[in-house]
């Protein structure tokens, strides 16, 4: 099989980036050449000792050796990475990223692409509470979807491309506008996020003999619900002021319903309680039958 690109840089072999390379490394269906780039030289230094790029780097003149640049950094750092990258692309790429937000993202960086450079961003719904080299897996995004948002004006070739690209990683693609993939995400990433933390920093301000216990015998339900808040802060925090607008309506939605609950509970509404819970069942099984749990 020829490979899809001679060459692919992963701007940030983190979980993501790793994932990608170590897929692309599996399969050689993916890139011929792999390149990974970060700023921290220990970031390089394990990239090397895991044998998952042939090239890295902290220049970013490297973009110029890649057919597919794919950005996999924090969302508050795209922008600023993509313009130190853009000046060295060559006509012909392609840009990508993972950005977990769009908002502005995908129109301010077309405005500002070099001549014949495309640019096609996208977001894998996959991931674990997990960063770094270490903790990318090849099978990472099996079965999960990739979320394609293109700017107005995307070259049709780069979007079937990159779409290409997740269907190698295994992943099943869509394609979205910013706003819709920012409102979906603010309810199925960044919202559960919100909740975790803001669950764990319920626990940590009980009395020290309660937050005790509870930390001893946390139950299944609280191990489930709180195994995301050991994800990265700064990414999170990033993420929840990138897309604050949809995630502020969102949690508004969900206080309302909570409230709901709560007054159910008050009053004894035992039907009231049942429709929630059955409802809330019912969401569990469709994710179960669209493979997505």
């Amino acid at each position: 099989m020829t490979p899809l690109f001679r060459s692919l840089s992963v701007i940030g072999p983190g979980l993501i980036g790793s994932s990608v390379l170590r897929r692309a490394r599996e399969t050689g269906a993916i890139a011929e050449t792999l390149i990974a780039a970060d700023s921290n030289p220990a970031v390089l230094e394990r990239v090397r000792e895991l044998g998952i790029a042939d090239i890295t780097t902290s220049d970013p003149a490297v973009a110029a050796q890649a057919d597919c640049v794919m950005i996999c950094v924090p969302v508050g750092a795209v922008e600023q990475v993509a313009r130190q990258l853009l000046p060295f692309m060559k006509p012909g790429s392609i840009l990508t990223d993972v950005a977990s937000v769009r908002g502005q993202l995908g129109p301010t960086l077309a405005a500002i692409l070099p001549e014949n450079v495309a640019y096609v961003p996208g977001h894998p719904m996959a991931g674990t509470e997990h960063s770094g080299p270490d903790a990318g897996f090849s099978t990472l995004f099996e079965d999960r979807w990739a979320l394609l948002v293109p700017p107005e004006g995307a070259d049709p070739k780069a979007v079937t491309t990159i779409e290409r690209l997740w269907t190698l990683c295994g992943a099943r693609t869509k394609i979205l506008s910013d706003e819709k993939h920012d409102r979906i995400c603010a309810m199925v990433s960044h919202l559960p996020h919100l909740l975790a933390f803001t669950i764990c920093d319920t626990a940590d301000n009980l009395s020290d003999e309660i937050r005790a216990a509870v930390l001893d015998y946390a139950a299944s339900g609280f191990r489930d619900f709180t195994r995301i808040a050991a994800s990265d802060p700064v990414m999170w925090r990033d993420i929840f002021l990138a897309n604050k607008e949809a995630l502020l309506g969102t949690l508004d939605k969900f206080v309302a319903d909570t409230q709901a609950m709560a007054d159910a509970i008050r009053t004894g509404d035992e039907a009231a309680i049942t429709s929630k819970i059955e409802r809330g069942r019912a969401i569990r099984r469709t994710l179960i039958e669209n493979r997505q749990a």
